[in-house]
């Protein structure tokens, strides 16, 4: 008999390709971790808070610090606050269960509805941290050995996993994934990711707008390339403005909103200023 499941077909604030949106249904039908690689900007964390809108669930979000340990997703005994109570004498100390308390993954195996779980930017942590969690998300359960516990997932949670791909993940945890890297978007996708958070846009603007982000973006050498993040802030600083498009095409106003590293804006003004830069129509896809 086969399982039936919600379908995700996007959101009214996300634009999903038909490549996305069928590698998030087949990581659900699987029920397998959802890994999603993709340059900053391009609505991998964003994703997860469509699939949870659209599927009308939970969202979980565990943020993940260069410090963080697989362990912290699980459970914290916290030792220190159960001294400190011994020390006053105003709790009963023996019941170690009031002083464990579960981690984001803990909270979405212990859930009474299905939740989305994102494992957001997993490649900051040390080499180990993907690996410290393959048990936990193949078997969905873990052992509390303070309380001689056994948490095991009353639904499987739908896991999202995104990367920078600032560090190769380890083999072994690849395996166990479904796989999806989120291409930047071209010029037609872009329109349409814009459409969703402008209204009634001038036509000339976007234009010149475009023309002018992806010129940029195709200088070689830039250390930090903008992001749709950072167009749609751009847009909206122009629109602030009142920005006339023929000035965005003669002096790129409030630059700093696209370009965040001085060697970059540094490269970016001379050549605006230099009559041998190249033509922006050139590099308009």
């Amino acid at each position: 008999m086969k399982k039936s499941f919600n379908q995700f077909t996007g959101s009214a604030k996300y634009i999903a390709s038909e490549e996305l949106r069928n590698a998030v249904n087949v990581a659900i039908a699987l029920g397998k971790p959802l890994l999603i690689k993709g340059e900053p900007g391009t609505g991998k964390t964003m994703l997860a808070e469509s699939i949870a809108e659209s599927l009308n669930k939970e969202l979980i979000v565990w943020n993940i610090k260069s410090t963080t340990k697989a362990q912290d997703g699980l459970y914290v005994y916290d030792t220190v606050q159960r001294l400190y109570d011994s020390q006053f004498q105003d709790h009963d100390v023996s019941d170690i269960k009031q002083y464990i308390k579960l981690g984001k993954l803990g909270e979405a195996f212990v859930s009474q509805e299905q939740v989305v779980l994102l494992i957001d930017e997993i490649d900051k942590a040390d080499l180990e941290f993907p690996n410290d969690l393959l048990w936990e998300l193949d078997q969905m359960s873990f052992y509390i050995p303070e309380t001689k516990e056994t948490i095991t997932a009353v639904h499987r949670p739908i896991v999202i996993i995104t990367s920078n791909a600032e560090k190769e993940l380890p083999d072994a945890f690849l395996r166990r994934c479904i796989f999806h890297y989120i291409e930047f978007p071209d010029v037609k996708r872009m329109k349409e990711i814009i459409k969703v958070h402008f209204d009634n846009l001038d036509r000339k603007l976007l234009e010149q707008c475009l023309e002018t982000f992806y010129w940029i973006r195709n200088f070689d050498n830039l250390q930090k390339k903008p992001s749709t993040s950072e167009l749609l802030d751009w847009l909206q600083a122009l629109v602030l403005g009142g920005i006339h498009p023929r000035k965005i095409g003669e002096e790129i106003p409030f630059l700093g909103v696209l370009l965040k590293k001085n060697q970059d804006l540094d490269a970016l003004l001379w050549n605006v200023k230099n009559p041998r830069a190249a033509k922006r129509s050139s590099f308009y896809r």
